[in-house]
C-alpha cells in the first residue's frame, strides 16, 4: 500500500467521522413534537363567520328592516342602516329576481344624475328622506363622480341575488326614521339606531 493511498483513506474517514459527530450533535437539540393520541378524539366548534376546512363560513342570520318590490320580480331585500363614527350612514341588503328567468337590472336604479350615470349601473340612484327634517340626502360620490355603492350591475339569473350597500351622508341623531327610495322600487321606512 502506498503512503498516498494511505493518507486518503484516513481523511475520508476522518471526514466521516467529523460529519457523523456533527448531525449527531445537531440533532440533539431538536425538540420532538408530542404526538397526537388518536383515541381521543375533539372537535372545535367555528366562532361566528369563521371557516371550517369542509364548509363555507357560518353566516349569522340577518334581520330584515324591509323588502321593497321592484318591476319583474325584483327583491331588494335591506338589513342594516347603521350609522357610523366618520358622519355616514351605510344601508347594506341583498337584491335578488325572484322570477324564473334572468332580468336585466334597469338602468333607472343609478338615478340621473350625470356624473353617475356616466360610471355605469349602479345603486347611485337611491335617496333618504327626512320627512321631519324635510332633508333628502342622496349617495355620496368620491371625488371621480363615482356613487359609493355597489356598481357593475348588470343582470340577475332565475333565483340569484347579490349583496349590495349604499352610503348616504348621516341625518342628525334626533332623525329616527327615514324613507329609503330607489327608483323602480317601492319605497319603505327605515328605523335607525
Amino acid at each position: 500500500m502506498s503512503v498516498r493511498y494511505a493518507w486518503n483513506r484516513r481523511g475520508a474517514v476522518a471526514l466521516v467521522a467529523v460529519a457523523s459527530v456533527a448531525l449527531l450533535v445537531a440533532g440533539c437539540g431538536a425538540e420532538e413534537k408530542p404526538k397526537a393520541d388518536k383515541s381521543a378524539t375533539t372537535t372545535a366548534v367555528p366562532s361566528k363567520g369563521e371557516a371550517t376546512q369542509d364548509s363555507q363560513p357560518v353566516e349569522e342570520p340577518l334581520e330584515t328592516l324591509a323588502v321593497l318590490k321592484g318591476q319583474k320580480g325584483l327583491e331588494l331585500a335591506l338589513n342594516s342602516a347603521e350609522r357610523d363614527p366618520g358622519g355616514f350612514l351605510t344601508v347594506k341588503g341583498r337584491l335578488k329576481n325572484t322570477s324564473d328567468s334572468a332580468i336585466a337590472l334597469p338602468s333607472q336604479m343609478r338615478g340621473d344624475e350625470t356624473e353617475v350615470v356616466k360610471h355605469g349601473n349602479s345603486m347611485g340612484g337611491a335617496t333618504l328622506v327626512d320627512s321631519v327634517g324635510k332633508k333628502r340626502y342622496y349617495v355620496l360620490r368620491d371625488t371621480d363622480g363615482r356613487p359609493l355603492t355597489t356598481s357593475a350591475l348588470d343582470s340577475l339569473g332565475p333565483g340569484k341575488s347579490t349583496a349590495v350597500f349604499m352610503q348616504f351622508p348621516a341625518p342628525p341623531a334626533s332623525t329616527t326614521e327615514v324613507s329609503f327610495q330607489l327608483p323602480t322600487f317601492e319605497p319603505a321606512t327605515l328605523k335607525l339606531s
